[in-house]
């Protein structure tokens, strides 16, 4: 039988309101005096542009054809994203409950949801990696994602969480970090969408439509809308007017910036949901209220998921290298992986829920196996951090972190080679020396000359404790010296004092000796 139903506009609302846009002059007919309605804003439009669909927005009125002849109790239904994301630690709020109902009744359409990216650096870090972890929980439940890359946001840069303005960027840097941080968001999401269908995702720069808006006609089509009390209220603006470095007009706007974003995309692409780290509330729920008060319609959700934070309160994503990136060009997928294989016992089942797709079940059967007397440690560790390092440098990042880190291993019966030692060089200090200061130089003095320990009567007590390897060899001689055969493929020795102390040494004849400092090897 067919049933109506009614979304979003009533029949009596004034759509003349809806579709109606005053006019405004743009650069092409600033000459001419001609007005022209913003485009941004364009209402004139038939009602049945506004049918939900994979590129317009959710639905004015519609109608569905159903063979149900019991009632709701048979209605098809996809996975609940919003409930899986809740029983994972994903969920922080969101803005209506009706979005539950809505993800899950497969009589709908796909949502579309899109998740904001500023191209501050030219690569993301662990910090933003949950915002890629809810859109791919979307796409598994059959919904439609859009990242949206701030070209234009971040030439004004966001002060939510920020204690001070961010550095103004050049042109350049910001294309070079979109180009960047496009990349990342498609390798990643590519794999998470494999299998479905090809227009799944989506990535906009949000430059494309800012680019030819002009300022007085944002204020009277847009800014009138917005209430300045609000806007004040919100977190990330009175922490910052509270403080003694205040805030500058311009990062002020920035909630009006990203939620004019929102309007676009709800209006133009049918995206009617964002989601956000809980500090992006304030941002969200401007872009909910401006479609409200302009475009005069609901159906426009906002979610927010927790930042990632350690069981101590502190964010996660910190190294002593510095941020924990997501580009393979700026850490290796090698370091990726140690990173995470760090864990502690506290954060790690926490962290298989937030950042891995495995099932609640499996999970739980990790957590019980670290109560088992004679639990092999670091399981439920190795398991998070081959997880994680597919999700984002895919099956050939793992398998390159999984080689590098048993060729590292202090014991390992792995053959070392050139090839394998390359390909983390740059993770592992390292120093040179001309091949004939090697040669036939005992190891005992080899590991005081590189820095790797800090005297001989050190080594010699690592050595008789068995902590000296040589290529991932122990040591057990005080006299063993180097010879020709120790040298990898002619170029290159591994000394490790414990089984992190870890120096990878190249060995180039026209070198000047280079040593770390002190205490720099880990």
């Amino acid at each position: 039988m067919a049933a109506s139903r009614t979304c979003l506009l009533s029949g009596t609302q004034r759509l003349s309101s809806f579709f109606y846009s005053p006019p405004f002059r743009t650069a092409a007919t600033a000459t001419s005096g001609a007005l022209q309605p913003l485009p941004l804003l364009n209402r004139k439009r038939s009602l049945s542009v506004l049918l939900h669909s994979s590129s317009t927005i959710r639905c004015a009125q519609e109608t569905l054809s159903t063979k149900d002849p019991v009632g709701a109790s048979s209605i098809l239904r996809r996975p609940n994203v919003v409930e899986i994301l809740e029983e994972r630690g994903l969920l922080e709020s969101v803005t209506s409950d009706s979005l539950r109902s809505a993800c899950s009744d497969a009589t709908l359409p796909p949502l579309r949801v899109y998740c904001g990216f500023d191209p501050t650096a030219e690569s993301l870090h662990i910090g933003n990696l949950l915002g890629i972890i809810v859109l791919s929980w979307f796409l598994r439940c059959g919904h439609k994602a859009v990242a949206l890359i701030g070209g234009a946001t971040g030439r004004v840069g966001d002060p939510s969480g920020k204690s001070l303005e961010r550095p103004e960027l050049d042109a350049g840097t910001l294309d070079r970090n979109t180009a960047g941080i496009s990349n990342i968001v498609r390798r990643i999401l590519s794999g998470a969408a494999a299998g479905g269908d090809g227009d799944s995702f989506v990535i906009l720069n949000n430059y494309n439509w800012w680019k030819d808006v002009r300022l007085l006609d944002f204020l009277r089509e847009v800014g009138r809308f917005a209430r300045v009390g609000t806007m004040m209220s919100k977190e990330s603006v009175r922490k910052r007017l509270e403080s003694e470095q205040g805030m500058s007009y311009t990062e002020f706007t920035y909630q009006l910036l990203q939620g004019y974003d929102f309007l676009y995309l709800f209006e133009k692409e049918g995206v009617s949901v964002q989601i956000g780290g809980s500090d992006q509330w304030g941002n969200i729920t401007a872009g909910t209220d401006l479609i409200r008060r302009i475009l005069q319609a609901d159906g426009a959700y906002g979610l927010t998921f927790p930042l990632l934070l350690k069981s101590d309160g502190t964010k996660f994503g910190k190294s002593e290298d510095g941020a924990v990136w997501l580009s393979p060009s700026m850490l290796s997928a090698y370091k990726f992986y140690q990173y995470f294989f760090s864990v502690p016992d506290a954060d790690v089942i926490r962290f298989l829920k937030i950042l891995t797709f495995l099932s609640m079940e499996e999970i739980s059967e990790l957590e019980r196996g670290m109560q088992v007397p004679g639990h092999v440690p670091n399981t439920a560790q190795r398991r998070l951090a081959e997880e994680v390092t597919r999700f984002v440098h895919g099956q050939e990042g793992l398998d390159e972190a999984l080689k590098a880190t048993e060729a590292l291993r202090p014991g390992a019966e792995t053959r070392l080679d050139w090839k394998t030692i390359e390909g983390i060089a740059e993770d592992v200090p390292s120093c040179s020396l001309p091949y004939d200061q090697v040669l036939n130089i005992s190891l005992v003095d080899l590991s005081v000359s590189t820095g790797l320990l800090d005297s001989k009567s050190a080594a010699r007590r690592l050595l008789k404790q068995g902590g000296l390897y040589l290529n991932n060899s122990r040591v057990d001689s005080e006299s063993k010296k180097i010879e020709v055969e120790d040298i990898v493929d002619g170029r290159i020795l591994l000394l490790s004092a414990g089984k992190k102390n870890k120096m990878g040494m190249l060995m180039l004849t026209d070198c000047l000796l280079d040593k770390f400092p002190r205490n720099h090897l880990h």
